[in-house]
């Protein structure tokens, strides 16, 4: 199943040098060369070697620069940002603390610390950091967009959004505050303005490919599967090592029920990065819809190794258990969901039909009741929670449940096929074939209601 936050938010970090620099990486080589105690020389060519991917030699200049000048807190800030980008953010906020250390009013190194907070998941600790940048200097909008991007992942899209807008009027030309303005309309399910951000980051960065795989991400959400896969694959064309957008073609194709060409792109998503456990877990569900129930789980199993917290590893686990007939495995697994996510309908939801496929009603019904006053429009609940109670023989707790289900959804074929056989068993004939008959009014294919009419005949 998809991850809420399966499109990752782009994010964007400042790091400082003390000039300008415009083809001078030659120039440094030459002062490293005849001024080999020229730290600012290192830190600068540590900046080119970071600009283009090169982390671990930017961290080697970094480190010399250090060497010679313990006290260049802009070389604590930039070694920082390399180990940042490679992932390392425990290194990173060490480098930052020394860098705030040094220099107390540097409102980057506050900005990037509070983005290395953000990844790590410390979103509170992420906000203080932005909160002292911006006060450090209000007019940093890199601050603004950072904390952003925490309010986002605390799920406060409208704090998000506001300090999107900041940094937006800050910088008009922001490719990546639309992007992440978007994103965060998205998550609120205002689809027309996240699309309208993304198209604006486009129109100002046409090579921005987080950006169309993050249009790619809404489209899906619309249910317009092809235009996601067509943004999925600019995103890709554009940056073929982006996994995510790999991962998120694949989830597309899945839902046009294209299994194998999702698998495909799961493949190479985890080729791009073996330790993206959505990827593991959106293949699990191919390989379940194909009916390979032993790859399923053993998707699901790596899902769970990479990311032990996540409820929904565990909740698509148990379907695979369940189909192959492992109901008390199943259950297991939605034990440990529930426990993880106390609020996850759909885990309650199966967990109730294990219990009703091994006869324990009672435990079906309080699951199903659970689910209910988690989702009090849920039908399917209803629906459940009244097959347990007709096979317990209470009919009229059976037919209470039946009725709101149809009233929730008044085509559900099933309930009333299933109301009118309770009715049938109550002794009210003329309510039990009202009920068939509205099922074959409704789909005249539903051979068990026209079996059940022939009682009648």
């Amino acid at each position: 199943m998809i991850n809420k936050k399966v499109s990752k938010i782009s994010s964007i970090i400042i790091f400082i040098i003390f000039f300008t620099i415009s083809s001078v990486f030659i120039r440094n080589c030459k002062a490293i060369k005849f001024e080999p105690k020229n730290a600012i020389s290192y830190n600068n060519r540590g900046y080119i070697h970071s600009n283009k991917g090169e982390y671990d030699r930017a961290i080697a200049d970094y480190n010399q620069a250090i060497k010679l000048n313990p006290n260049l807190a802009k070389a604590y800030n930039n070694r920082g940002f390399a180990y940042y980008n490679k992932g390392d953010y425990d290194s990173a906020i060490t480098d930052y603390n020394q860098a705030i250390n040094l220099d107390p009013n540097d409102a980057i190194a506050y900005s990037n610390r509070g983005l290395a907070y953000n990844d790590k998941g410390y979103y509170e600790s992420a906000i203080v950091d932005c909160n002292q940048a911006i006060k450090l200097n209000p007019k940093l909008a890199i601050a603004y967009n950072n904390r952003g991007l925490a309010y986002y992942n605390k799920w406060d899209y409208d704090s998000a959004i506001t300090d999107f807008n900041q940094a937006i009027d800050l910088d008009p030309n922001d490719a990546i505050a639309y992007n992440n303005r978007g994103l965060a309309y998205n998550d609120k399910g205002e689809y027309d303005s996240a699309i309208a951000d993304y198209n604006q980051a486009i129109k100002l960065n046409p090579k921005l490919a987080i950006a169309y795989n993050s249009r790619g991400y809404t489209y899906h959400n619309k249910g317009d599967y092809d235009s996601a896969i067509a943004n999925f694959s600019q995103a890709i064309k554009l940056n073929p090592k982006l996994a995510i957008a790999y991962s998120n073609r694949g989830f597309a194709y899945y839902n046009k029920e294209n299994y194998d060409y999702a698998i495909a792109d799961f493949n190479q998503a985890i080729k791009l990065d073996p330790n993206l456990s959505i990827a593991y877990n959106n293949r699990g569900f191919a390989y379940y819809n194909k009916g390979e129930y032993d790859n399923a789980i053993a998707d699901y199993n790596q899902t769970i190794k990479l990311n032990p917290s996540y409820a929904i590893a565990y909740s698509n686990r148990g379907l695979a258990y369940s189909d192959k007939g492992d109901y008390d495995n199943a259950i297991n697994d939605y034990n440990q969901a529930i426990i993880l996510d106390p609020n996850f309908t759909i885990a309650y939801s199966n967990r109730g039909l294990e219990y009703y496929n091994k006869g324990d009603y009672d435990y079906a019904i309080a699951d199903y009741n659970q689910v209910i006053i988690l989702d009090p429009n849920n039908a399917i609940g209803y629906y459940c929670r009244g097959l347990a109670y007709s096979n317990k023989g209470d009919y009229s707790s059976a037919i209470a449940d039946y009725n709101q289900a149809i009233k929730l959804d008044p085509n559900f074929t099933d309930a009333y096929n299933n109301r009118g056989i309770a009715h049938y068993k109550k002794g009210d004939y003329i309510k039990a074939k009202a009920d068939f008959e509205e099922v074959l009014r409704i789909d005249p294919d539903y051979e068990e209601a026209r079996e059940n009419l022939e009682i009648f005949e």
